[in-house]
């Protein structure tokens, strides 16, 4: 998807990564969303003015020395270090893909379990519901962070996914759905064949 500076933009995406000791694919992800696929670093949105490859809000692009203007006539190699400079005041919370979106998308749920409700004082939770319908998946009017992680995951493609699931939590929702009855029928298997070898034997 990328269609310009293709190996340098990579590359970048990769020493940003490393700095802020994350996985490279996790950033990729979260600007691949915000982006719409594009990965333009001009792209914008009508409604909030955010911009660029995260969608840099005009408040957020002052608070880092720039604005929306200058990150819109920035190369996407050259604006990867705006990116780079937001998440790191994010780097001690930034432990799982979900964590990187949530850094860009609503820092004050980072850290919160699944539960948390997406919503501020300013804005309440039906609003912001209805500015992110991607998210809100069950339709009632209100985003969790546990609804969040299932629309961020069913954009990545399925060879990557387990490089995602790195969380406890979504370790042991991995474990439980797939290993766990694996372990249980070689359990129950082992037990038959203990069994029948130990009445043989009395």
């Amino acid at each position: 998807k990328i269609s310009q500076n293709k190996d340098a933009f990579l590359s970048k995406v990769r020493s940003i990564s490393n700095s802020l000791n994350i996985n490279p694919d996790w950033l990729m992800a979260v600007m691949d969303l915000e982006t719409n696929g594009t990965f333009n670093p001009s792209i914008r949105n009508a409604t909030s003015g955010a911009t660029g490859l995260i969608q840099f809000l005009p408040s957020t692009a002052a608070g880092l020395g720039t604005s929306v203007q200058a990150l819109a006539g920035m190369s996407n190699v050259e604006q990867l270090d705006y990116v780079y400079l937001y998440m790191k005041q994010y780097k001690q919370y930034l432990t799982d893909y979900i964590s990187v979106y949530l850094a860009v998308f609503f820092p004050a749920a980072l850290g919160k379990s699944d539960d948390y409700v997406i919503q501020q004082k300013k804005t309440s939770a039906d609003t912001i519901a209805r500015q992110n319908p991607f998210f809100d998946l069950n339709k009632d009017a209100q985003i969790k962070v546990s609804e969040i992680k299932q629309a961020f995951l069913s954009r990545i493609p399925s060879g990557l996914v387990n490089s995602f699931i790195r969380s406890r939590d979504d370790m042991e929702k991995f474990f439980t759905r797939h290993a766990m009855p694996i372990i249980l029928v070689t359990a129950g298997l082992i037990g038959l064949i203990y069994f029948k070898f130990s009445t043989r034997r009395v």
